[in-house]
């Protein structure tokens, strides 16, 4: 149970809480809970995420996000480098989701 769930807060905050959640719940199954190691987030990815998975047939899917988002190079994603992925598939599916507002 969520500390924050005796508040009041808006959608936006809901959203950023959730954000934090999910990170959270896959970081912290193996080794640093404060980093997604390439298992960590391959599983997010396919729990997460898997319509946006299921259309490429890229094997290497996973290790090319990796790449594309460690930023600092220690083979992990950290919250921060999370965060981007989320933003630029939400910008990415922005036509998509205004159609369900």
């Amino acid at each position: 149970m969520s500390k924050l769930q005796n508040l009041k807060m808006s959608e936006l905050q809901n959203a950023m809480e959730s954000l934090v959640a999910v990170f959270h719940n896959y970081s912290s199954k193996e080794g640093d809970k404060y980093k997604l190691n390439k298992s960590e987030l391959k599983t997010l990815l396919q729990e997460e995420l898997g319509d946006f998975m299921a259309v490429s047939n890229d094997p290497r899917r996973v290790e090319c996000i990796l790449e594309d988002l460690d930023e600092n190079g220690d083979g992990e994603v950290d919250f921060q480098e999370f965060v981007v992925l989320v933003a630029a598939l939400t910008v990415a599916c922005n036509d998509f989701f205004e159609d369900f507002l």
